[in-house]
């Protein structure tokens, strides 16, 4: 059997499920947002952790807003920290082709890196997450998982 916590979709956009196995991950405590889902656990009954289901709001703005939340989480979630998802930011003008530059997006979500002092793993493979469906010719890399060193020293990670 398994558990999972779900945030809805608006419409067409957003949408995030997180789901476990309890015998590998124990909830301990869980809150969400319409753009996170943070659980506070415990995997394989030793290693006390926080995983982040996230998806970025498409406005700077809001986006600002969510990273904000998250770093006022920190202090109440203590341990270390996995985030994953949808971004739907970059950090640099070289994880993006053909867009437009978005200065201060990449500001507040290297700030937000930078103060819950996570890692970002680097992808193997293909650079970029994200392309625009109709013509192809804009790629980013929006999604990604980032980590608090205590992951990168307890397991081997490679995405």
């Amino acid at each position: 059997h398994f558990d999972f916590m779900v945030v809805d979709a608006i419409g067409r956009a957003g949408g995030l499920l997180c789901i476990w196995n309890p015998e590998v991950f124990l909830l301990k405590d869980c809150c969400s947002t319409q753009n996170f889902i943070l659980l506070s656990g415990t995997i394989f009954s030793n290693f006390n952790c926080i995983i982040i289901n996230v998806y970025g709001p498409n406005k700077v703005a809001k986006r600002k807003e969510t990273w904000d939340v998250l770093v006022r989480l920190k202090s109440n979630f203590l341990g270390p920290w996995c985030m994953g998802g949808d971004f739907n930011e970059i950090k640099s003008v070289s994880e993006r082709i053909e867009c437009s530059r978005r200065v201060q997006g990449m500001r507040d979500f290297n700030n937000m890196i930078e103060q819950l002092e996570l890692i970002d793993m680097p992808m193997l493979g293909t650079k970029f997450t994200w392309c625009n469906s109709l013509v192809r010719e804009k790629w980013s890399r929006i999604d990604r998982f980032l980590l608090n060193y205590e992951w990168v020293q307890h397991f081997s990670f490679k995405l």
